[in-house]
């Protein structure tokens, strides 16, 4: 049986002022540190043999916390980004709507993705992460492997590899992880797993 946890990152400063934060290199803020240090601490007796990371930096400083604790090296995939927001990127959704009102209006209507102001659409994000995923889980074989990776990245993968909206899931909280377990086929074990930091 192949296992891959999948591990939001900690808290940034624009996820706390609720920015769209996309592919924009944030680091973790106070909070999201403590979080990763957390979450790096009750991962670290999962037996994973393999550890990898989105390389933006929200990403790559909870994995380097969790690799430590872990005994892993971290390996770096810009296929485990973050979805590419376009011209949304640092605003706030109130901030969106005033610059793009036409957008923003279709956006929540559910009648535009990303892609409408030059991000990535859902399809793309789909591709790559199951792309990324599906070498992660040959190279892991029969044991667990660590990816850290996003928000709305992971709720993509899962939706795209086991078959169902993304809708269906809801969103996960930083330093929250879902387990996915392959058996002829991926199935989700887990979903939203987190731990406290204080």
């Amino acid at each position: 049986m192949t296992r891959l946890i999948l591990l939001r990152h900690g808290r940034t400063a624009w996820n706390d002022a609720r920015r769209f934060q996309g592919h924009a290199d944030i680091p973790l803020d106070e909070v999201g540190q403590a979080q990763a240090a957390a979450v790096a601490a009750a991962l670290a007796g999962v037996g994973a043999t393999g550890l990898w990371s989105s390389d933006l930096a929200r990403a790559a400083e909870t994995a380097e916390l969790v690799g430590a604790a872990a005994g892993l090296s971290v390996r770096h995939d810009p296929r485990l980004r973050e979805i590419h927001v376009g011209a949304r990127q640092g605003l706030t959704l109130d901030e969106f709507g005033e610059a793009y009102p036409e957008q923003h209006a279709l956006w929540l209507a559910g009648k535009a993705g990303y892609e409408t102001l030059g991000g990535e659409a859902v399809t793309e994000v789909a591709d790559r992460m199951r792309d990324c995923l599906s070498e992660v889980a040959a190279t892991t074989g029969e044991g667990t492997a660590l990816v850290v990776s996003h928000g709305a990245a992971i709720r993509i993968a899962l939706a795209e590899l086991l078959g169902c909206p993304m809708e269906s899931l809801a969103g996960l909280g930083n330093c929250a992880w879902a387990e996915l377990v392959h058996q002829g086929g991926w199935k989700l074990a887990a979903y939203n797993l987190a731990v406290s930091a204080d």
